[in-house]
């Protein structure tokens, strides 16, 4: 380590964000990018001690070299700072910007003060690295002659889709949608992604000799049969974005929508791209309620707060989470901590330990209110299992013109792809594998989300970039 008392000099720093009357009139990145200078990151690498044993690689999915890329930063080597981190980390540009860091919350460092900033050490290696040069399209030595399938394009399907290409193989990646990225450039909004960094990336892949095939969904354009044939393996990536519903009355009003749609619909108008009329759902003028306390309802917040939204409520069910770390998940285990996201801080009425009843409308079938009750939770002290009840004397009314259900999801969504391949889903409506990625068939893997249900980016990149690996040691067995 270069400064072996940095942890003791330098005080825990992160980027600021653009003032909210600024940002909320555009969907660029919140970040104030001055704020994180090249001389601001080397301060903070100096405050990781170099620990002999590095609890923040096992909490990182990607095992990512962090002490010894946070070494690099403090002797301004940053381009070693990059050799060392895309050697674990094939997308830093988007790990960087949004993961939510759980390799912060094993940080040794955090055991009492707050913990290195790992991630947004990263995104500046990354940034510097792409402005420097040091990323370059790396075109494989040899070709094996082999093909492979990947249907889904989105962080796992690019990070397989790179490794591969790279061992030699011929890879086409399929993609249901008009470009490829899948959430990365769909379901994230531009002002904690934006879409160039997704494009300048899949420019590279292109460049490299992956193939894209996009507006081709797999199962019916192209059959489970042909595909496997054609190709010596296949792998599956088509994440687990099957909504879960809303289970009370009304839920099928006018006005109410998955949150998914919402974002992938705004996603496409700050594209550019021309929104059907009939099909339109937008915030502007209405009081809009956001029914899910994870990411997802985060940015539904921060969209609708940009689209000019007259109110926006956001509720979770559960209690509000404490604002230190909770004795069940003790270091290193993430906790379970109060946070409050750019979207939060533009203005939003997040509230907490509330269950959702009933949806009310108008005459024409117009949502207009939502009937919500109190919730009194109780631990059990022989399980330690938490149950609630309502409160009686609670219940009541809030007006919403948009309600957007961001619940989690049921898995993968059903496609005829599945009986083609011979493939039945897992209790959580998952794609089985066997062990090593690889399904109940012969040469099909599957990774991402559709293996693990609704996860990180980071653990998509994780898995893609592994089933890699295993699909390569496969094909090197085939003839």
């Amino acid at each position: 380590m270069a400064d072996p008392t940095g942890f003791l000099k330098y005080p825990r720093a992160v980027p600021t964000y653009r003032p909210v009357e600024v940002r909320t009139l555009d969907f660029c990145d919140v970040t104030d990018e001055q704020s994180f200078t090249p001389d601001t990151t080397q301060e903070q690498a100096a405050r990781c001690m170099g620990c002999g044993v590095p609890f923040c690689h096992d909490a990182c999915p990607l095992g990512n070299l962090i002490p010894a890329f946070n070494d690099a930063v403090q002797r301004e080597n940053w381009q070693q700072a990059y050799r060392l981190l895309q050697e674990t980390n094939y997308f830093p540009e988007f790990t960087g910007r949004i993961c939510p860091a759980p390799c912060e919350h094993a940080c040794v460092l955090g055991i009492n003060q707050p913990a290195v900033a790992i991630e947004h050490i990263e995104r500046t290696i990354s940034d510097i690295a792409f402005e420097k040069g040091y990323v370059r399209a790396q075109t494989p030595n040899r070709k094996t002659g082999k093909k492979v399938a990947i249907v889904g394009a989105g962080p796992a399907g690019l990070a397989a889709a790179q490794h591969l290409n790279r061992q030699g193989h011929q890879v086409t990646v399929f993609e249901k949608d008009t470009h490829p990225g899948g959430l990365l450039r769909f379901g994230i909004p531009d002002f904690k992604l934006e879409k160039w960094i997704v494009e300048r990336r899949i420019t590279l892949l292109e460049a490299e000799g992956v193939q894209f095939q996009c507006n081709t969904n797999i199962g019916t354009d192209v059959s489970g049969a042909d595909l496997s044939a054609q190709h010596d393996a296949v792998l599956l990536c088509v994440g687990a974005a099957h909504a879960r519903p809303l289970s009370i009355p009304g839920a099928d009003y006018a006005g109410v929508y998955p949150a998914m749609d919402y974002l992938t619909q705004s996603n496409r108008r700050v594209a550019g791209n021309l929104i059907p009329k009939e099909t339109i759902i937008h915030a502007r003028g209405k009081h809009v309620v956001v029914i899910g306390g994870g990411d997802t309802g985060s940015d539904c917040v921060g969209t609708a707060n940009r689209q000019g939204a007259l109110s926006v409520t956001q509720l979770q069910y559960r209690t509000r989470p404490p604002e230190t770390r909770p004795s069940e998940t003790p270091w290193p285990l993430t906790p379970m901590i109060f946070q409050t996201s750019s979207s939060h801080e533009e203005g939003c009425d997040r509230m907490f330990e509330v269950q959702t009843k009933a949806l009310v409308a108008h005459e024409n079938g117009q949502v207009k209110g939502l009937l919500i009750s109190n919730l009194a939770w109780e631990r059990d002290l022989e399980t330690g299992k938490y149950q609630f009840q309502e409160i009686p004397g609670s219940e009541r009314e809030i007006p919403c013109d948009l309600v957007l259900i961001a619940i989690g999801y049921n898995g993968v969504a059903p496609n005829p792809l599945w009986e083609q391949l011979g493939i039945q889903m897992d209790e959580k409506s998952c794609i089985p594998d066997l062990g090593n990625f690889h399904t109940q068939q012969e040469k099909v893997f599957v990774a991402g989300d559709a293996r693990r249900g609704q996860s990180l980016v980071v653990w998509a990149i994780a898995e893609g970039r592994d089933a890699g690996i295993a699909i390569d040691r496969y094909l090197q067995t085939k003839k």
